[in-house]
Order: C-alpha cells, then structure tokens, then sequence
C-alpha cells in the first residue's frame, strides 16, 4: 500500500473510533453497539480501512498488547478489601465452571448450526468463554446495579479475559497438533502458561512499584511509565508463551491497586482516556476485518447459538455459581442476565482464525464471522435490555444521593449526620487523625484509603458515590481537588474563598456552579459561626424557610441533593428537607 493510503486508513480508524464514542455518548447508549456496525459497515465501503492490510503481520501483536492494557486498566479497580467471602466464591465458580460449561455448550451447539468440524467448534467455544471489562464496564456504568452484584461482575469480567486468553491459545495449539498431546500435557502447558504471567506479573510489579515510589512521577509521566511496564512485560511474557502477557497485566493492576504506598491509582484518570481510546481503535479495527460475504451464512445458525448461551448457559452457571450463597433471588437473576462477549473474543478469534483456515480445518473460517455476530447480538442484547431487567430484579442502586464529604471539621461532622439524618448514606475523608477519630465516634462512615482512590474511576462506582462536596479548611487543596476530580461522575462541589483571600490558586479557579454556598458564607465564616453557636438543622418544608437560617442544601423526595451555589440557589418545595445553619 502507498503512503497516502496507509494514512488515510489509519486517521479514518482514529476518526471512526473517536466519532462512535461520542455518538453514543450523545445517544446515552453503550459504545459498543455503535463501534463494532460502523466498523463492519467502513470495512465493507472501503480498502481503507483494512488493519490487516495497513498493519501485516504486526497487527496481532499490537492487538495483544492493547488488551494488556487495557485489562491493566480494569485490575487498577479490583479492591481486595472488598473481595468478601462469598463475592469470592462466586467469582471463583464462574471462572472455572462457568467458563467449563459455556465452553462444552458453545462447542456443542457450533457443530450442527454452522456445520463445523469438531476442532473448529471447540476453538469457537474457547474463544467465546470471555467477557471483559470492555464491555461489562459500560454496560454497568449505564445500569448502576446493586454494590455486590456489581463487584462481582466486574471481578469476573476481568479475571476471565486472560484465563479465556490462554485457553485459546492452548485449543490452537492442540488443533494444530492434531490431537497427538493427551490430556496431561494440555493441563502441563496450562499451568506452565500461568506461571509464566504469574511471574511477569509479579517481576512487572516490583519495577513498576519501586519506579511510582522512588521517582515520584507527575500525572503524564506517571501514566507513561505504566504504559511502557505493562507493555513491556506483556510483551516479554508472549515471547515465552503465548497470551500470557494478559494474565501479567491484570496481576500487575491488582498489585498497584492494592500495595500499601503505591500511588498507581492517583493517575487512572489519565489513564482511563487512553484505555478509552485503545478499546474504540480496537473494536473499530477488529471489526472492519468481517466481510459482508463471511457473515451470509453465519448470522441465523450463530444467532442459534447466542441463544442457546444467553437463555440456558449463563443462568445455569449463574445459578451454580451462586449456590450456597447469601445472594438474593434478584441477583442470582441479573447475574444469569449479565454474559456480553467483547474484546479479547474478537482478538482471539482474529489471531487465530486464518491460521486454522491454513491448516484445512472444517469450518475455520466461520470462527471469526461467527465470534463477530456472538459480540453484536450479545452487547446489543444485554445493552437494551440490562437496565429494564435490573429494575425488574430489584437490584438497581438507590436513586437517592450518596455523596463523600471531604473534611473532619466539627461542623462538617454536623453537616454528615443532619444530610443522614434527611435520609441520605453519606461518607466522608479526612486526612487528620483527631477528625477520622470525630468522624468515627460520630457513628458516620469512613472513606478507607487514600482520597482519590476511594472518589474517583472505579472506586467511586464500586462505593456508589453520585458525588463529592470538598470542605477542608484549606481553601487551596478543595480548588486543586476539585480540578483534579472534574472527570468523574457526579457533581463535585467545594467551599469558597474569602472573597478578599490571598490563596495561591483557590481565588482564580472554579466557576460559581462549583463554589458552594453564597460569597459571604465561607469556610472560614461557616466555622467562625459554628464556634459561636451555630448548627446545621435541617427543616421539613411547608411554607416559609425559619427566619435567621441560611439554606445549605434541599433533599428533594426522590432523595436527590442539591447544594446552594454561587450561581443559583434550589427553590424549596413542599416535602422538602431543608438543610440549614441556624443561630450565630
């Protein structure tokens, strides 16, 4: 190919993938069901994009490697702390018999349906066993099931991806070889597999904690240094063995999301953007490489099969799994009602298709059309229907606010128990002993960890927070917090600075949606007046606000919290809680 048109076909991906994102975005819909058509639809209009084409040889290298990182992304949120017993029981169920019997049915149902010999349907049926935190993510992130459902599906989708990873390039290699390897040695070169990504992971993370300690990196160079460790080490591992690289990658994120002192965490945001960005290329370019003529006999008879998987595999496995549990009814149900298929499936089936398409294996060729139709059917399923069934299970998270107070002043405190006592959880952080101690004897709970790994990324999902009020008596720190937390879900809201202040950067930051309270009612004032004998009330409404009262927040019906602002202040409404500073 000519430059111009390795140009072209690179910036069109780029474009495409970029474009979906915020077309779905726009449309309040998973990425997922925009990317993987309008790649498809690019690959059958136009040579262009054609990463085959434009890549050669180095494109299933560079797909291994992307999903390295992104199932290091997808390990940097997997919290150990809130790894309970029975969410690791069932984690631990789905991994080895759910992946089992989704294997042995997928296999079953390929060989009559797309007519494949036994070989290609067992290489079908390895490839599809995954899930991932490509597309588990987001479609949770638009559900926002229940804390312990949620946990679980996202301890199972990213654990699965490199064990599903290994899997296929040990069924390949088996194909290939024609059977003439018993069950032994299989079992032999799985472990000799894992103890390959065992040990990458491990190495990888030593050298990634000792450089994120030691050199005390910024933001962009922090984010480089993990790009370049996890890329190297996944690399290194593939070099042994193949596709383990994957498992190094998650263990390398579990580590530095759990390491006492390791600050890996502090740039996920960043992070997050490129993870974000690599999963639209991928799928963009994955996708292209499907034929409109590959898919005319694969789409009804593998539509078979997605339904023979969704309908009676993962409740099954679901139910197993879940078996002596305190699961209730409704998530065991969502549970059996959660399986899309995503990144790692089509990379697989990508790498190892055409090679057992060379080797004269019956059917190989569908494998790819065939895993590209179970990804459509099974996102786009689960995405349009995930949401009604989660509220039909009953295991959707309260509408009702749950925000992190940052501050352990005596009023804050006060502020934590009238916002619980209006009916909200609230949880707060402070970074001094004597107010996590007031804090605690106040019987309000306690943010564990560091404070940007308790609100940001997938820490603030997993808690649950809809958003974070800053309230420290450092006016500075709530400004450079607040900039720092602009990117998560959920308003982020701070005091105010004396309108005369001399701080370094609170004065000049922040809009007035941002600044709570109005211009006069400052940290400062706020605590002058709590130590003349001020105190948060709260009031339920029914005409007019107490006179001598300043309105601090309302909490409407439904639970929802609205703060007062420099910009605007909520009307009150009849039903309301009113949360106020009286007296002083």
């Amino acid at each position: 190919m000519s430059t111009d048109q390795v140009l072209t076909g690179l910036g069109l991906i780029v474009v495409l993938a970029v474009g979906s994102q915020v077309l779905a975005s726009r449309l309040r819909i998973p990425a997922l069901v925009v990317l993987l058509p309008v790649g498809f639809t690019a690959g059958a209009l136009t040579d262009d994009v054609d990463p085959e084409r434009l890549l050669g040889s180095t494109f299933s290298p560079l797909v291994s490697l992307a999903v390295a990182v992104i199932l290091y992304d997808a390990g940097l949120g997997l919290d150990l702390r809130r790894f309970a017993a029975h969410t690791r029981r069932v984690v631990v169920r789905l991994l080895w018999f759910g992946v089992l019997v989704t294997w042995l049915s997928a296999a079953l149902l390929a060989t009559p349906l797309l007519g494949m010999s036994w070989s290609a349907a067992v290489m079908l049926g390895a490839i599809v066993v995954v899930s991932g935190p490509t597309v588990v993510g987001p479609l949770l992130k638009f559900v926002r099931p229940t804390d312990r459902v949620q946990r679980i599906l996202v301890w199972e989708g990213s654990l699965i991806d490199p064990v599903g990873g290994i899997l296929g390039a040990l069924v390949f290699h088996a194909v290939v070889a024609g059977g003439r390897h018993g069950l032994g040695s299989q079992l032999a070169a799985f472990f000799a597999s894992a103890a390959v990504g065992v040990v990458g992971g491990a190495v990888g993370s030593a050298v990634l904690f000792l450089l994120l300690r030691r050199l005390r990196l910024d933001e962009v160079l922090g984010t480089t240094v993990q790009l370049a460790a996890v890329v190297g080490v996944a690399a290194a591992c593939d070099i042994v063995r193949d596709d383990t690289g994957l498992i190094a990658a998650v263990l390398m994120g579990l580590a530095m999301a759990n390491l006492p002192g390791a600050d890996a965490r502090a740039h996920k945001p960043f992070f997050e953007r490129l993870v974000h960005l690599v999963i639209g290329l991928l799928f963009v370019s994955i996708s292209a490489t499907v034929t409109p003529n590959s898919l005319r006999h694969v789409v009804l008879p593998t539509l078979g099969i997605v339904a023979g998987l969704v309908l009676v595999t993962r409740p099954v496995a679901a139910l197993v799994s879940s078996l002596r549990t305190d699961l209730t009814r409704g998530e065991r149900g969502f549970l059996g009602w959660m399986a899309p298929r995503g990144i790692v499936a089509a990379s697989t089936a990508s790498t190892f298709s055409m090679p057992l398409v060379d080797e004269g294996i019956g059917g190989a060729s569908k494998i790819l059309p065939a895993t590209f139709v179970v990804i459509v059917a099974t996102v786009t399923l689960y995405g349009l229907t995930a949401a009604p069934m989660a509220r039909r299970l009953h295991v959707v998270r309260s509408a009702r606010s749950r925000p992190l107070l940052v501050g352990g002043a005596p009023w804050v405190v006060d502020l934590g128990q009238a916002l619980r006592s209006a009916g909200l959880e609230v949880v707060l952080w402070a970074g001094h002993e004597d107010e996590r101690e007031r804090i605690t004897a106040a019987g309000l709970e306690l943010a564990r960890g560091e404070l940007f790994a308790a609100a940001t990324g997938a820490g603030a999902e997993l808690e649950g927070l809809t958003g974070v009020l800053l309230l420290t008596e450092e006016d500075d720190f709530n400004a450079l917090a607040a900039a720092n937390l602009a990117g998560i879900e959920g308003p982020v809201h701070r005091l105010g600075p004396p309108m005369d202040g001399e701080g370094v950067f609170a004065p000049y930051s922040g809009s007035d949606d941002e600044v709570l309270f109005g211009a006069a009612l400052t940290g400062a004032e706020l605590a002058r007046r709590y130590d003349r004998g001020a105190r948060v009330l709260t009031h339920r409404v029914s005409g007019p606000l107490p006179a001598g009262t300043d309105l601090l927040f309302l909490v409407r019906g439904d639970g929802r919290l609205l703060p007062v602002t420099r910009a605007a202040a909520p009307a009150p409404q009849d039903g309301d809680v009113a949360v106020l500073l009286g007296g002083g």
